[in-house]
């Protein structure tokens, strides 16, 4: 009598166990470069923080730091992008989404004080780079609908612009105990803008439509910042602006 067989045969799972393994292969080695991109984040994150003990005349220099810094965040994720893209990128990109995330918060709050001139003329500070530019900078496309290759897809830009407002935010505070009093208008301003701009935005991502709907907290904050300048009678008149 011929033997009597289960009715699934176990290969299928050896071959699932097979394809597992190769997953997990692909994951610890974009986990390497991504543990790399994570260390020349803080080092860039390092350099940016000292703008907010930095007299305004003095920030050219932790400018000038922080590109530098940046490029080396830039390498990272050229190496990312040319190893993840033998891989499936909607497979994966979950795994390094965050640290993409941060390295397009630094490049945006560095392009807020006044880095990133495009044409080369002297740099100016509270401009919001747009994502193309930011795309530019890192080398990488942006936003792909054509092809399943790394990207910097528009949820990252947008959850790295909600990160460079609660910089701002904070940025406004230490700006006054600097005597720094114009900055707090002009972050005042360029938040109200951001603010603006999210509301005409209709949102699917969960994450992102909860962390935008903080922004209005950052509003709030930094028009005490200004309320509290004017009771003092420090807020900049027209000449100063």
């Amino acid at each position: 009598m011929a033997e009597k067989r289960g009715a699934v045969d176990p290969a299928i799972f050896e071959q699932l166990q097979e394809r597992v393994d190769q997953d997990s292969q692909v994951r610890d080695e974009l986990r390497d470069i991504i543990q790399t991109l994570e260390k020349q984040g803080r080092s860039a994150q390092s350099i940016l923080s000292r703008a907010h003990s930095t007299p305004t005349a003095e920030l050219p220099e932790v400018i000038n730091a922080a590109e530098g810094a940046i490029r080396y965040e830039i390498d990272a994720v050229g190496k990312l992008a040319e190893a993840s893209n033998n891989h499936p990128y909607y497979k994966f990109n979950g795994i390094w989404t965050r640290q993409v995330q941060d390295t397009v918060f630094t490049i945006l709050f560095c392009g807020y004080l006044g880095g990133y001139s495009s044409d080369g003329s002297d740099t100016k500070a509270g401009r919001l780079l747009t994502i193309e530019e930011v795309g530019s900078i890192m080398n990488v496309p942006v936003n792909l609908k054509d092809k399943d290759s790394f990207h910097l897809a528009i949820e990252e830009y947008l959850q790295a612009l909600i990160s460079l407002i609660d910089e701002l935010a904070r940025l406004a505070r230490n700006s006054v105990t600097l005597g720094d009093y114009k900055r707090p208008m002009q972050i005042s301003q360029f938040i109200k803008d951001v603010h603006a701009g999210f509301q005409i935005l209709n949102l699917k991502n969960d994450s992102l439509r909860r962390r935008s709907d903080g922004i209005k907290y950052r509003v709030k904050e930094v028009e005490d910042v200004v309320y509290d300048l004017s009771l003092r009678n420090l807020v900049p008149g027209e000449e100063g602006n």
